[in-house]
């Protein structure tokens, strides 16, 4: 974890001590279209379209949810080089100057929406929604099954950019959300479970993102596929007793410490989000550098 991070971190904690979020629309991580539907308007909602655009057409233009600012996932910032690391949680202050720049403040309540085509593509909202959690911010929500599921229940649709007023983001930098290779060294011997999210031949060695620089697994890690955790036919989220079933599978408890991990923490994040928003456990956090920050260092151990 990076020192500037975390001093930044601090600082903008200390500087805006005492702010309080308020009341958030719904304590739920996951949302559907109905409940937007009868949201949408609400003065506290800010909808955040991350759908990224393609060489032929950029999505946003052509039709997102009534109000929705745009920030594409791979465009926007919401991950960055750090150390030559790629993928990485962006340094406190940026990040949050960023979401401001959406008209997100402290009170306001957010609801992501990716594609929802399938769980890798969910994966952006996930990891978006991680970092606001990070950062601070309870008052956040994904649209289960994203914009897929919003047409399919003939959600209205416009094509009018919204160009946002912004806003002031006060972050508080939870670093029990986000690990580092130190943490994860350390983490057999200390009883925390590791979980490797990526496809079972990334985590048996037979083939390999070019990000890592060597195939294999932690040494210790289980896999937990992040493709496990949602469904692409009925466009959502698995459900708890879903979970429970591949925690059990795994050979792991539903309530001890675990680290989520993939290649540059993005898959990470579907399987974080299942284990600790869905399922309720509390005691998950993420390696954001995930094989790519680990694999870097030739001293430390490949399965």
């Amino acid at each position: 974890m990076q020192v500037l991070k975390i001093a930044g971190a601090v600082a903008i904690s200390l500087a805006l001590a005492g702010a309080v979020q308020a009341g958030s629309l719904t304590d739920q991580p996951l949302v559907d279209s109905g409940w937007l539907k009868d949201t949408l308007g609400n003065e506290s909602l800010v909808v955040v379209d991350i759908r990224a655009p393609s060489k032929d057409a950029d999505f946003y233009s052509v039709g997102h949810i009534p109000d929705a600012v745009s920030a594409p996932y791979g465009k926007f910032g919401w991950r960055a080089t750090e150390n030559g690391i790629v993928g990485q949680l962006p340094p406190v202050e940026e990040i949050s100057a960023r979401i401001g720049s959406l008209g997100i403040g402290n009170d306001d309540h957010v609801v992501i929406v990716p594609f929802g085509q399938n769980s890798s593509d969910f994966g952006t909202a996930t990891r978006v929604y991680w970092t606001f959690k990070v950062l601070g911010h309870d008052n956040v929500s994904i649209l289960d099954g994203g914009m897929e599921a919003w047409t399919k229940a003939a959600g209205e649709v416009s094509t009018d950019s919204v160009m946002p007023e912004a806003a002031t983001f006060a972050a508080d930098f939870r670093p029990e959300l986000i690990a580092d290779a130190a943490e994860v060294a350390v983490a057999k011997q200390s009883g925390v479970a590791l979980i490797d999210a990526r496809p079972m031949d990334q985590y048996l060695g037979k083939s390999k993102s070019p990000v890592a620089r060597v195939a294999g697994t932690i040494p210790g890690a289980v896999n937990i596929q992040q493709s496990e955790f949602y469904d692409s036919q009925s466009l959502s989220f698995v459900g708890k007793d879903k979970i429970a079933g591949l925690v059990d599978k795994a050979g792991l408890s539903t309530d001890a410490e675990e680290i989520t991990f993939c290649n540059t923490g993005h898959w990470a994040s579907v399987a974080w989000f299942g284990l600790s928003e869905v399922l309720g456990n509390k005691k998950t956090k993420m390696y954001d550098g995930s094989m790519a920050d680990w694999t870097s260092d030739q001293s430390r151990p490949v399965q």
